[in-house]
């Protein structure tokens, strides 16, 4: 990790990353009833301009892409993580064969940069072709190839954020990364997402299982934030100080700004309040919520 970096971004510097994310844009006239069978945020209630979170659920409930989901006049703009781009490209393109549902890929006609910090300056000068989505850490902008140096050029005084630090500022905004915190394998609630899930719309793929898990109470396990004073493993089995099966690590980093050791980790429901001690791999951790900062 870059720590000059590191250290610009949390004293409140601009700073932004490149990544290979998914884009689409969804129109016709029947886009908005089957976008409405396949996600779990109520795609009726969004408004020109707006936008929301939203999962894509198999039959089971279980992920095949987390999204954020936006309303630009006639068009319905979808993003994701790279991880996920071709599976959620698949799934939207077996519409277009059941009727008035437009499918666009505009993955490759699009930079994406991830804004951190405060990026009111950059709105003005993306153009009506550019499409923004908030993050925990700032803003993602989807700018038009042909204007991605001029977009750049603007960000002349903003820290480009390397690999390495991007995992850390990641985990400590409680950011999960497909592959890594989640996977086909996660139910969309055990993410513990605010403004992912409607619980108020009507049916959609997966909606009887996600319904279910919400009305009789709780999760078995969600996504939760871990401390320690020692280094923590991805990967090591949580447990508590009796031996009992308490959960799973995913992802680690070491907070300069916590001056401690964080991790996120999938945490058994009973095990859940912050201020829980775990042992994982014979080290201690604290349960804590997110974000950590």
């Amino acid at each position: 990790m870059t720590s000059e970096i590191y250290d610009k971004i949390r004293n409140g510097a601009q700073g932004y990353r490149r990544e290979a994310r998914g884009l689409f844009a969804v129109s016709g006239s029947e886009a908005k009833q089957f976008l409405d069978g396949l996600i779990t945020n109520d795609v009726k209630t969004l408004e020109d301009g707006a936008s929301m979170l939203a999962a894509f659920p198999n039959a089971q409930g279980r992920l095949l892409a987390a999204v954020s989901f936006a309303k630009r006049g006639e068009r319905f703009i979808i993003e994701t993580e790279a991880a996920t781009r071709e599976k959620l490209y698949q799934n939207l393109y077996r519409f277009t064969f059941a009727g008035d549902f437009i499918l666009e890929d505009l993955s490759d006609t699009h930079t994406n940069f991830e804004i951190f910090g405060d990026a009111e300056d950059l709105r003005t000068i993306t153009g009506t072709d550019a499409f923004t989505f908030e993050r925990p850490y700032g803003t993602g902008f989807f700018v038009p190839n042909e204007s991605a140096a001029e977009f750049e050029n603007a960000l002349n005084d903003a820290a480009e954020i390397d690999d390495e630090t991007f995992e850390t500022l990641r985990i400590e905004y409680g950011v999960p990364l497909y592959g890594k915190d989640m996977d086909e394998t996660t139910v969309v609630p055990e993410l513990g997402i605010d403004g992912m899930i409607s619980y108020k719309k009507g049916c959609y793929i997966g909606q009887e299982i996600i319904a279910r898990i919400h009305f009789r109470g709780h999760i078995a396990k969600r996504l939760s934030g871990l401390e320690s004073a020692e280094k923590l493993e991805a990967g090591n089995e949580l447990k508590t100080a009796d031996g009992k099966a308490a959960g799973r690590i995913t992802s680690v980093t070491f907070s300069p700004k916590l001056e401690k050791h964080i991790a996120l980790g999938f945490v058994r429901y009973d095990f859940l309040a912050p201020g829980t001690k775990l042992v994982a791999g014979g080290t201690e951790c604290t349960v804590s919520t997110l974000p950590f900062i």
